[in-house]
């Protein structure tokens, strides 16, 4: 049964990481993918479960050349066992760039935006689990639970068969485990 948080935000992040390792058990699935740029959300998970992906933003998602995440945080997630991937977001790389300078629509925002009306967290878990698909950190053809949220922490987990970026159209959104139901979109 899915869970619905009244608000989206961090204050759900403990529950969502501990309904999510509960899915997992109970469904015999053996990975999932979280985003945490900073490890925050990360430690919630690390050492809990055997098959932890962490997906951080790309090195200068806020400013040039800034990792937002600290190599004891990335070094200290790696010693528990954890894959860190760091990577250029499925939904807007190049595209964005192209958008930033000469204004309009690229289809990675159309695609964030309407996975957005879902919630911010809906689109997190669909972005990295086909980012931490693409970069060899979770198996092809099996299903993982994402973890993402809106803004800092996690509201959002979902059982999900990612495919590839080229082939994102085939991913498949399985459960639901938990979400908000009130969102700014964005």
């Amino acid at each position: 049964m899915t869970e619905y948080w009244q608000q989206a935000g961090k204050e759900n992040t403990e529950a969502t990481c501990a309904l999510a390792i509960k899915w997992a058990a109970e469904k015999g699935i053996k990975h999932i993918v979280v985003a945490s740029n900073t490890g925050y959300t990360a430690r919630y998970l690390v050492g809990k479960i055997p098959g932890l992906t962490v997906v951080t933003h790309e090195v200068g998602f806020r400013e040039p050349g800034d990792d937002e995440m600290s190599r004891d945080e990335r070094d200290y997630l790696a010693a528990q066992g954890a894959k860190v991937v760091t990577a250029t977001h499925l939904f807007g790389g190049v595209d964005r760039a192209a958008s930033t300078k000469f204004g309009g629509v690229y289809t990675g925002g159309l695609i964030a935006h309407t996975l957005r009306t879902f919630g911010q967290g809906t689109k997190v878990c669909l972005e990295i689990a086909s980012m931490a698909l693409d970069a060899g950190a979770i198996p092809w053809g099996e299903d993982v639970i994402a973890i993402g949220g809106t803004a800092r922490g996690a509201d959002t987990a979902m059982v999900i068969r990612p495919a590839h970026a080229k082939e994102f159209f085939s991913t498949q959104v399985r459960e639901v485990i938990c979400k908000p139901l009130n969102w700014e979109v964005r």
